[in-house]
């Protein structure tokens, strides 16, 4: 296996952890209370558990399909796509409550790449044998 494909697989794992992370730990769980007050403050505090906890169970099975590999390139494309639009709204209506405020939006965009590569630079490598 050339040091191309070692790569993607090892960040297709990272990448799969830090949704799984979010997801149920953070969200479902609940080990970080500031998610659901994000969610509260876009979506209204009326709603903020179950939809903390739906957004959570989405987030576990982002996990899940980045690791089938099944449609990997629509996946990565979801996946840049809802960081995109996750953090654009966070930007605007809760940046209060972000880890690193504003600069989240910054981070989110470096993850959106870390997406990018691993799919369309990585996975398409040849393989030498």
């Amino acid at each position: 296996m050339n040091s191309y494909r070692r790569t993607n697989q090892i960040l297709t794992i990272l990448i799969s952890l830090v949704w799984l992370v979010n997801g149920l730990v953070c969200k479902m769980l609940n080990l970080v209370p500031r998610h659901r007050a994000i969610v509260g403050r876009i979506l209204g505090m009326q709603h903020a558990v179950l939809f903390t906890f739906t957004i959570g169970i989405a987030e576990v099975l982002m996990s899940i399909w980045i690791i089938s590999g099944i449609l990997a390139r629509l996946n990565a494309i979801t996946q840049m796509l809802v960081i995109a639009t996750m953090n654009i709204i966070e930007f605007i209506l809760a940046p209060d409550l972000l880890l690193w405020g504003r600069w989240n939006a910054f981070f989110a965009f470096l993850f959106i790449l870390l997406i990018g590569y691993n799919e369309f630079v990585l996975r398409k490598r040849p393989i030498k044998n």
